[in-house]
């Protein structure tokens, strides 16, 4: 946005680019993930890999949600047979997530996937083939990501340690890094997820102490929506305001594009993504002199889809809604069957009830207005 200044952090500050961890660059299929990348947000699909249209649609599907890159699943023979048409109409780069199996790996490069993902507690067949890999990777520019995850630890690091602790998941993915670095491969990024937000978050401080391979962000098996949205954004929060995480996945028992939501969410609220529509309303209370809940409802559907970053406030009384509303771009005090329309913190006119959605609409359009 050019010619309107709206007040909002268009992209990340200084500051917030000052306290980035410093970790070298990967090329994901043109996305850059770490070395002072953006962070990227990616997600998952919930489809049969075979089942190369449904994979290709709701590929789609995530991208228009804003999904960067995605990662599909690759258990079977029937999976990797697919991967090169999916690899090649997809329109964001693609992850095959392989376990046990080596082979699928190479099926991986050779489909011209983005990245492929391995999991070292599922790695005893892989110990053999990791110098092809190796070279596999490296010829064809394609990075690797370590993935562990707790629910998979190696049994000689559950031996050690008695359970999946932070220092557990650091040294096996450490570990599994050290077997490609003695064949010279570094192109690698590093995940060490955790159900536990506070394990999660104490595994990525140690790992971002002791390696600078970009870290991919995730709270494994994080819950259903509501869960799975709060434990991931307490976790990201922590470690992105320390300038921990190069990518990141919500995982959520919820359907794929709703992780992207969650996830873009996330990042716009630390001011590490440029922010699109925010709502600030007001929770409600006995004060309130107009239907809060449905107000904002039906504010965020009229403004769904706006192109330009915007604030807006929606207020349902005179106690703190005048104050509130002045913050943000445009916004309305609600109070005796009317609201006051707010633009940068003048008001422009009162209007009934029933036009105070079509006024901010109008409002808005008219502030915008050549941006």
């Amino acid at each position: 946005m050019n010619a309107v200044n709206l007040g909002l952090p268009a992209f990340p500050t200084a500051e917030t680019r000052e306290r980035r961890r410093i970790s070298r660059q990967l090329d994901v299929g043109g996305v850059p993930v770490g070395g002072g990348a953006p962070v990227s947000v990616q997600s998952m699909t919930t489809t049969l890999t075979a089942d190369v249209n449904a994979t290709l649609q709701q590929i789609a599907q995530l991208t228009a949600a804003g999904c960067q890159i995605v990662r599909v699943a690759v258990p079977s023979q029937d999976d990797a047979d697919a991967l090169p048409a999916i690899a090649k109409k997809s329109q964001i780069p693609v992850i095959a997530d392989i376990h046990f199996q080596p082979k699928y790996v190479f099926a991986a490069i050779d489909a011209g996937c983005a990245a492929v993902r391995v999991n070292p507690g599922n790695i005893k067949a892989f110990d053999d083939k990791v110098g092809e890999i190796a070279r596999a990777a490296e010829d064809a520019g394609v990075p690797i990501r370590i993935g562990v995850n707790a629910g998979s630890l190696d049994k000689r690091l559950y031996e050690k340690y008695g359970k999946a602790t932070a220092e557990a998941l650091v040294e096996s993915a450490l570990w599994e890094c050290s077997l490609f670095e003695e064949h010279g491969f570094r192109d690698i990024k590093i995940s060490v997820k955790h159900h536990d937000p506070l394990v999660m978050v104490a595994a990525y401080r140690l790992l971002s102490e002791q390696c600078d391979y970009p870290l991919h962000l995730g709270v494994t098996e994080a819950g259903p929506l509501m869960q799975g949205t709060v434990k991931s954004a307490v976790a990201f929060g922590i470690l992105l305001s320390e300038g921990i995480g190069d990518t990141i996945r919500v995982s959520l028992s919820a359907p794929p594009v709703e992780e992207v939501k969650v996830g873009i969410s996330i990042l716009e609220s630390l001011g590490l993504r440029r922010r699109h529509l925010e709502i600030v309303s007001c929770p409600s209370c006995g004060r309130a002199q107009v239907d809060v809940y449905k107000l904002a409802e039906r504010v965020q559907a009229a403004f769904d889809g706006f192109p330009n970053p915007l604030r807006v406030a929606v207020m349902g009384c005179v106690v703190n809604g005048p104050g509130e509303a002045r913050e943000a771009d445009i916004g309305v005090s609600s109070g005796n069957g009317k609201g006051q329309i707010f633009v940068h913190g003048e008001v422009v006119r009162t209007v009934p009830e029933a036009q105070i959605v079509e006024a901010l609409v109008e409002e808005a359009l008219a502030l915008t207005e050549g941006s």
